[in-house]
């Protein structure tokens, strides 16, 4: 496995980042695992905690397959921005295959940056943390799993946020009115 069962150390002079991972076309598994490798393969980038896998009845355009979502902590630099990653981000979904036809619609991989430690940012090309992230159980459910305790910075315990929500846990099926 990629990413160790138990959390490491966070490094000095390193910075937590939460990566909410997703994919509904083709071998669901093995994209988020292809996506999870390149993540690591980032220079400077170090791994921390990687989420069960979870399956999503789709939000939005609900005529598609049901996605395999995951949570991914890794570490990176405090020198780096953000932005930076974000476009790192969408490098990695390009060279698997994402293309960008539909909104919410069927995709080979989705990554998103969801937490970059206590940063907060809005501008045009990120913001963090993730705008919805509150309002999706696919993704408060994976990053609960890893991060128990976590807060939104200067905010509320996510916790709170995730039983404010109208969801089921089945096994590993989240469905979400």
């Amino acid at each position: 496995m990629i990413f160790p069962h138990e959390p490491l150390q966070q490094e000095r002079g390193t910075v937590p980042v939460c990566i909410g991972l997703g994919s509904n076309l083709g071998d669901r598994e093995h994209n988020l695992d292809q996506a999870g490798k390149l993540l690591l393969k980032i220079p400077g980038v170090s791994s921390g905690r990687l989420s069960s896998i979870y399956y999503t009845e789709p939000q939005g355009v609900k005529e598609q397959a049901w996605f395999a979502n995951q949570v991914a902590e890794v570490h990176c630099p405090d020198s780096w921005s953000p932005v930076a990653f974000v476009h790192r981000l969408l490098q990695i979904e390009a060279f698997l295959g994402r293309t960008r036809d539909i909104r919410w619609g069927p995709r080979i991989i989705d990554l998103d940056l969801l937490l970059w430690g206590d940063f907060r940012l809005e501008s045009t090309e990120a913001t963090v943390p993730h705008p919805r992230m509150t309002e999706r159980a696919f993704v408060l459910i994976p990053l609960l799993e890893i991060r128990p305790d976590i807060s939104l910075p200067g905010g509320r315990p996510l916790k709170e946020h995730l039983r404010a929500l109208d969801y089921s846990l089945d096994g590993a099926d989240i469905r979400q009115a």
